[in-house]
Order: C-alpha cells, then structure tokens, then sequence
C-alpha cells in the first residue's frame, strides 16, 4: 500500500499574504517619509511603518518553516519584498541627506543584481535566503530603524552613529552579496550536472 501523497502548498497562505501586504507597505512609507522629512511625528510614523513591514518578513519565514507553508512563491517574493522596503527606506535617507548617495547607489545595485539573478536562475531552482542575507538584513533593519528615529534632534552625536551603522550595512550587503552570486552559481551547475545525467 503507497503511502498518501503529500497535499500540495496553497499558493494562496498566511505566510505568503504577509509578503504581499509588506510589498504593500512600501509605497505608503514612502509617501509619509517624503511629505514629512522634517517633522518627528512623520518621521515616527515612517518607523513605526518600516519596523511593522520588517515584523512580517519575520513572521512570514516563521510560518512558513513551521507550518510547512514554504512555497517558490514565497522563496522568490520575500527577498524582492525585503529588498524594496530597505531600499525605498535607503532611498529617503538619501533624500533626506541623511546617508551619501554613493552608500544608496551600491547598496540597490547589489540588492536589484541578485534579484536578477534570482529571475534568470529560476528554471534551475528557487534561491532560498542563507545566513549571510539574514545577517544582512537584520543590520540593515537597525541601521534603518535607528536613522529613521530622529535621535539627531534630541542628540547630534547620533547623526554619526547612524551614519556607522549604515556603513556597516554597506559592507555585509556587498559581501552577502558575493555569497548569494556563488550559491547561485552552485545552483545552477547542480541542476545542468542532475539534467546531463
């Protein structure tokens, strides 16, 4: 007698529609952090909507592993979804010349490359996120968090801590970066070694 076989993912799950309401997000906190740059309370409420979208990227990826919910779906949009939260917030620091462009400039390149190469590896497989884009990421979320929250009204230090931060942030992008592009390439031979033999 053969066992039953497994019934398949929704594509349609709770981990999946957190994704999507965080890709929802980012025009709305885009939208508050360019109409009040200046004011504390608009700057609050951009954190509070950037801190909320960040809340969902984990409970998604909790969900997902712990009620079997994982799905390519959910592999390809919770990067894309991450990366342009984080990078609509790089985007505002910029404008807000809070950060240099040239910090923004090379943190979207890293971020828009991977995602393209995400796209053209897909036939061979999904990239699912590593360790080195979690340790990213949470830098990156503090490093955003902390620049958002206007600290450099209350203490002008902070300015500089905040500017740190986000230069730490820059050098674990470009390095998780240079991990994501070897995992990819590993991909990739795998699958054309499965399908030579």
């Amino acid at each position: 007698m053969s066992a039953p076989s497994p019934q398949p993912v929704p594509l349609w799950n709770i981990a999946n529609i957190l994704t999507m309401v965080r890709c929802a997000m980012v025009p709305l906190f885009i939208v508050v952090a360019a109409l009040y740059p200046e004011s504390v309370g608009g700057r609050l409420v951009a954190t509070a909507i950037f801190v909320a979208a960040m809340i969902t990227d984990f409970l998604d990826g909790h969900l997902a592993r712990t009620r079997n919910l994982i799905t390519d779906f959910g592999k390809l949009m919770d990067p894309i979804a991450d990366k342009a939260m984080t990078g609509a917030a790089f985007v505002m620091l910029s404008v807000w010349e809070y950060i240099p462009w040239w910090m923004t400039i090379l943190i979207l390149v890293r971020e828009f490359g991977i995602t393209i190469m995400r796209f053209t590896i897909l036939k061979h497989g999904a990239l699912p996120a590593n360790w080195a884009g979690k340790a990213k990421t949470m830098v990156q979320t503090i490093a955003i968090t902390f620049c958002l929250i206007p600290f450099e009204i209350w203490w002008a230090p902070a300015f500089w801590i905040g500017w740190s931060l986000v230069l730490l942030a820059v050098v674990l992008t470009v390095w998780s970066g240079l991990v994501n592009i070897k995992d990819g390439m590993r991909l990739r031979r795998e699958a054309l070694s499965a399908g030579a033999a």
